[in-house]
């Protein structure tokens, strides 16, 4: 008889394949999570460092990425399955993107030095702002507006499926009001890339959705020539170049974009917020230049262009022979009773360790 204080309990594992990113605050694996009867499901395990998993400010931003995220479902923001801990140290079980970064296709595109064809920007970012839409607009359980901003969009957070579709990744630093915001505590501390950044944000003031909107028209910007929109590394010079240098118009860089993608793209990147159209607004304006094309974009259209575009790569990868140390997992394992998983585990990290 179910009750409210009914809860089926479980015990799972995750097979560990590969390392595939490391950046500052986690690593990401491609992983298997097993079940009964030879259950597998492929999936990217996301974990945190250990030395900021020590750090309550850092491990609560890495939970509420998690709670946050986990009720994002949108065809074009990646999943959320799993938050789970051994020992101190906590993972994200997520959807796992076969396909490339959009970093690595603006790289690709510099490498060939050819162009990525207008309609093929206009299609990636009119998705980003489907993804930012759904978040901007988001009613937690409670039937509240969580006014979630991502506050990281950039090319190292969006991804192409190799059947063509687009998801926007990490909202590890999300703003939220159900959520810790470490900015409003110490102003100083920038989080996000600073080059993908919008005058409010870079200025430490407070942001809101159209923040992301800005951030989704510097992505654009490089998609359509190449090239970034802000050079500056040093902050202050930074500041300077986001906030009232004038920008380069992208039609000096590259004087073929359509006049139409033009004024979509200078209207998301107004340094007053107010002038700026939402996430909705700049999708739509983006979908509707895309359907008036002789060749319309769409997924099947992305798809062929990334298979032309790496095809060394572009079938799903095998497994490497690379193979990781997961040690806070094994002294995990001490204290489960499952003594198949233990078991399970117990030869998985032998045959790591062995040379």
């Amino acid at each position: 008889m179910h009750t409210d204080e009914h809860i089926l309990e479980y015990a799972g594992a995750f097979r560990l394949v590969r390392k595939i990113a490391q950046g500052g605050m986690a690593t990401v694996y491609e992983a298997e999570q097993l079940g009964p009867a030879g259950f597998a499901k492929r999936v990217a395990l996301k974990v945190i460092h250990p030395h900021y998993a020590k750090e309550k400010t850092w491990l609560q931003l890495f939970i509420d990425e998690a709670k946050l995220s986990a009720n994002l479902v949108h065809g074009n923001i990646v999943q959320i399955y799993q938050l789970g801990e051994v020992e101190g140290q906590y993972y994200m079980a997520m959807e796992y993107i076969k396909g490339p970064t959009l970093r690595m296709v603006i790289e690709r595109h510099r490498e060939l030095d050819r162009l990525i064809p207008p309609a093929i920007a206009a299609y990636i970012a009119s998705r980003v702002c489907r993804a930012l839409d759904f978040a901007h607009n988001f009613v937690g359980p409670g039937g509240n507006r969580l006014d979630i901003v991502h506050r990281d969009v950039s090319p190292n957070n969006i991804m192409a499926t190799w059947d063509g579709h687009i998801k926007l990744a990490d909202f590890g630093i999300a703003k939220a009001t159900t959520s810790t915001d470490p900015v409003a505590k110490s102003p100083a501390l920038m989080m996000g890339k600073k080059h993908y950044m919008s005058p409010e944000q870079i200025l430490a003031l407070d942001v809101d959705a159209r923040s992301d909107v800005f951030a989704v028209g510097v992505v654009l910007y490089e998609l359509l020539s190449l090239e970034p929109l802000f050079y500056e590394d040093a902050t202050e010079l930074l500041i300077d170049e986001v906030t009232w240098r004038p920008l380069r118009s992208i039609r000096e860089v590259v004087p073929s974009v359509p006049k139409a993608i033009e004024e979509v793209l200078m209207a998301a990147l107004e340094r007053d917020p107010a002038k700026r159209p939402t996430a909705a607004a700049m999708g739509k304006a983006l979908d509707r230049w895309c359907e008036a094309q002789a060749i319309v974009a769409t997924p099947d259209r992305l798809q062929e262009h990334l298979a032309a575009l790496f095809p060394a790569t572009y079938q799903p990868s095998t497994i490497s022979g690379e193979f990781t140390r997961f040690s806070n997992f094994q002294r995990g394992l001490r204290r489960r009773g499952d003594a198949n998983g233990r078991r399970f585990w117990q030869r998985l990290f032998a045959r790591i360790a062995s040379p």
